[in-house]
């Protein structure tokens, strides 16, 4: 079976580096040597590994993607890029036929899903790439079909900490808020706790000084009415290789979609992780 060509958009940038880095440790890739990047780069290429990648600006794009898919042939996108980017690239690729992996967030998710769905490629559309949180979410949403208003009563605080570098609330925070509000708990994405400060994640919450400048804790905490009954879930990420061992699984599934023939179709992480 030939390697599924991969061009990693987001150099370099540390998320786009890391699943250019494991890609290129698996048989199963093969890097693209050419990377999407944002107006603010002025670098012109970036090493990973061995491997020198040639850094495409936006003002270039439209005509770097005819040459690098004219020497490259078919390839799958993986998107980690600026939320301010989202909109923009999906129609980028939809416009030039490339199947992607969007594991950015924010930007217009409604229309994005939408952008997909009149093109004719599929995409893998993800707030989450890690397998295990997103099995945990799967979780809750069977808990929020099955059991509504189970927390009727009950308030709610989610505290979201990452890297200075993210610019958005966790997409994975703002997901969780629609199984609460289905278990009975008002709530909304403006009460997150979003914290940045690197002070504040060291001395308060205790993340290892190594993974500052990467990680992902989350803790969303329950208490009853009287204060006499309290819940908390907590998942805490330090670096970043569970969200790009995800992204690959996302890649070999979109691959494995495109050799199907699928065409204007979002799947999520769900998807890949049931393989259907």
């Amino acid at each position: 079976m030939n390697p599924i060509k991969v061009m990693v958009n987001g150099l370099p940038g540390n998320m786009a580096t890391t699943v250019a880095e494991h890609a290129l440790r698996d048989s199963n890739f093969q890097l693209v040597p050419y990377s999407l990047t944002g107006p603010e780069i002025v670098e012109r290429e970036t090493v990973v590994g061995s491997v020198s990648v040639r850094l495409i600006r936006p003002e270039e794009r439209e005509d770097a993607i005819a040459r690098v898919q004219e020497a490259e042939g078919p390839l799958i996108a993986v998107d980690y890029t600026h939320p301010s980017s989202v909109n923009s690239n999906a129609s980028f690729y939809c416009e030039k036929s490339i199947p992607f992996v969007m594991g950015t967030t924010g930007g217009d998710r409604e229309r994005l899903n939408k952008v997909v769905e009149k093109s004719p490629i599929p995409a893998v559309i993800a707030p989450n790439m890690a397998k295990q949180i997103v099995g945990f979410q799967a979780m809750m949403e069977f808990a929020a079909k099955e059991f509504p208003d189970l927390f009727k009563g009950y308030s709610l605080a989610i505290k979201e900490s990452h890297q200075k570098g993210k610019a958005d609330t966790s997409g994975t925070a703002k997901a969780m808020i629609g199984y609460f509000n289905r278990l009975g708990i008002p709530f909304s994405k403006d009460e997150i706790q979003m914290i940045r400060e690197s002070a504040v994640q060291q001395s308060e919450l205790g993340v290892p000084k190594e993974y500052l400048t990467g990680h992902g804790w989350h803790t969303y905490t329950l208490i009853s009415e009287d204060g006499t009954v309290r819940f908390q879930f907590v998942h805490n990420v330090n670096g970043r290789d569970v969200y790009a061992l995800g992204t690959l699984d996302a890649i070999r599934y979109l691959a494995a979609k495109v050799e199907e023939g699928i065409t204007g179709r979002v799947f999520t992480m769900i998807d890949v992780l049931g393989r259907k």
